[in-house]
């Protein structure tokens, strides 16, 4: 059974940071493309990044370039997002999902991806 565990959410002030966790189990890790997406009241779930190491795959939305940082610890079968210079438009609900990567086209959809999280809460202060 794929199951996916996220952690590491919480309360910043705006220019702050946070580390989220993806922990992964129930598949052969190499096999899949894991993403972070995010959910903020009324709004549509937003593609934020995507990984997979085997294929050489590191997607960002253009909303996070530079300052979050997708990676992955093939060791401990999981997916970190290093999340700096955090902004109020930050604040959502962080999903982590996953899919066989050959079956991985388009990264920031969350339509492609079958397997997700219960999710963690951040918020970003002003």
């Amino acid at each position: 059974e794929v199951q996916l565990v996220e952690s590491g959410g919480g309360l910043v002030q705006a220019g702050g940071s946070l580390r989220l966790s993806c922990a992964a189990s129930g598949f052969t890790f190499d096999d899949y493309g894991i993403g972070w997406f995010r959910q903020a009241p009324g709004k549509e779930r937003e593609g934020v990044a995507c990984i997979s190491s085997s294929e050489g795959i590191e997607y960002y939305a253009d909303s996070v370039k530079g300052r979050f940082t997708i990676y992955s610890d093939n060791a401990k079968n999981t997916v970190y997002l290093q999340m700096n210079s955090l902004k109020p438009e930050d604040t959502a609900v962080y999903y982590c999902a996953a899919e066989p990567v050959h079956l991985l086209n388009h990264y920031s959809d969350h339509a492609n991806f079958d397997y997700w999280g219960q999710g963690t809460q951040v918020t970003v202060s002003s």
